[in-house]
């Protein structure tokens, strides 16, 4: 994370708590979702750079089958451990914030399994107490990131994967 700021005097807010949901459930068959609440998140409040780290292995679902596969069949998280984003939120104000949420766009890069992707959304950032939240989503296909679902269970994971980021940034010291 740190070469993507430098070191510098910026104010920089961060979490390593942020969570992470991602869901690709198809209606009829069994949920297809899991939860990570160890993602790791540093915004540059001078410029609205962010840059975010999650290991593949910190997602959690209710199936414990479903994990196992999920890292080994889908993720190949041993040999791809992380994803990162990249990106910036564009025309980012810090003295614009307030307790109401304001949206900005999210673009940047995210990559999975030593692919990337360029993406754009839109995420709601505002004050609660002296934390900055972040909330987004967005969804993603499988085959970005050369993630190859078996004919034999692909009519019961969804086209697009969603992802549903909320984060809780503290005043770095």
């Amino acid at each position: 994370m740190l070469f993507v700021f430098g070191i510098t005097s910026a104010q920089k807010y961060y979490t390593k708590t942020g969570t992470t949901n991602f869901k690709a459930s198809v209606e009829a068959f069994e949920p297809v979702e899991a939860t990570s609440n160890s993602t790791t998140v540093i915004l540059n409040t001078e410029n609205g750079d962010l840059a975010a780290l999650l290991f593949i292995k910190s997602f959690h679902f209710k199936v414990a089958l479903m994990e196992e596969h999920f890292n080994e069949n889908y993720m190949d998280s041993d040999k791809y451990p992380k994803a990162t984003f990249k990106g910036k939120l564009a025309n980012f104000d810090m003295s614009a914030l307030s307790s109401s949420p304001k949206e900005y766009t999210l673009e940047g890069t995210i990559t999975v399994r030593g692919k990337t992707k360029e993406i754009s959304t839109k995420a709601n950032v505002y004050l609660e107490g002296d934390k900055i939240m972040i909330e987004s989503f967005f969804s993603v296909k499988p085959q970005d990131f050369d993630i190859d679902i078996p004919s034999i269970v692909r009519e019961k994971i969804a086209k697009e994967i969603n992802l549903t980021l909320n984060y809780e940034l503290i005043k770095k010291k």
